[in-house]
């Protein structure tokens, strides 16, 4: 039995009438006709009265009728919950950042202009976000410095001043500017939840002869906390102190930045929300970039 045979039957039904059914199914009376006779010889029964060209619906084809009805009213629930899903899923956006601040001030922005849009974020390192850009588990991803993969593309977005933040002690009052190794034997507060950015700081510190001694390394929720009890210097980007109104000093010498990017793959087809989030991303540190320099 095929769905072709049961909407055949169905407008015969409600025509009870072949050469009408046939004109509004397009095709030839002798054709549906066949069509209607194998489908009462697999049920084993007739479902019409035929009295010469008239036909007429009997009692065991009006109880196949409901049926039947039954069955194109559930199959077009399927297609409507489908499409729901489907409108759903194109609304939906999987980003993965290897720090919170990367989306920060951005994300109210875009649901604020795309209300529709539902974001779905997760923090990861970027050897994960790589990963999952390329099992389709997120769509767009940012890290760090832009991804060198040829199955992926990458996007600078910027290159952030890095800045010194210094305890509220009378050793560094008055201060606006301060060599890196000035503070070499001060003890340090690192993030402890982003590698990529860790790895970038002690770096930093190493090419001007020395390792950071971190006697503190916390998660970005208590690294102002910290901070504020005067228990070292850190290494922060300038947007963060700017958020957090930290008390900071150019480093000397040198004028460290590190890179953001964003990325996703070469030839994944993104659909219009993706799209539009990714290019609202771009444009959005494009437009701040103020926020993401000393001067």
């Amino acid at each position: 039995m095929e769905l072709l045979q049961l909407k055949y039957f169905q407008t015969v039904a409600y025509t009870e009438h072949i050469s009408n059914a046939a004109n509004q199914l397009n095709i030839a009376q002798p054709s549906l006709s066949l069509t209607i006779k194998r489908l009462e010889d697999e049920l084993g029964t007739a479902l019409f009265n035929r009295n010469g060209r008239n036909i007429q619906l009997n009692s065991f084809g009006r109880i196949f009728l409901k049926h039947v009805d039954r069955i194109f009213i559930e199959l077009e629930n399927a297609q409507k919950e489908i499409q729901a899903e489907e409108d759903k899923m194109s609304h939906t956006i999987r980003i993965a950042i290897s720090n919170p601040r990367f989306l920060a001030g951005l994300i109210s922005e875009y649901i604020n202009t795309s209300p529709e849009s539902t974001i779905h974020q997760g923090i990861k390192a970027k050897s994960d976000i790589i990963s999952s850009l390329k099992k389709g588990d997120v769509d767009l991803g940012i890290s760090g410095h832009p991804i060198e993969d040829d199955e992926l593309e990458s996007c600078l977005l910027v290159e952030e001043d890095i800045v010194l933040v210094l305890p509220h002690t009378d050793n560094y009052r008055g201060i606006t500017e301060l060599s890196l190794s000035e503070v070499a034997t001060e003890p340090f507060i690192a993030l402890a939840d982003n590698e990529e950015y860790s790895e970038f700081t002690t770096n930093l510190c190493k090419k001007h002869g020395f390792v950071p001694n971190n006697i503190f390394e916390v998660d970005s929720y208590l690294l102002l906390e910290i901070i504020k009890v005067n228990q070292g210097v850190a290494l922060l980007p300038i947007s963060v102190c700017r958020q957090l109104k930290l008390n900071y000093v150019k480093i000397a010498d040198i004028s460290p930045s590190y890179s953001v990017s964003l990325s996703w793959m070469r030839n994944k087809l993104l659909s219009s929300s993706e799209k539009s989030f990714k290019d609202f991303i771009i444009a959005y540190y494009r437009e701040n970039i103020k926020m993401f320099k000393v001067d």
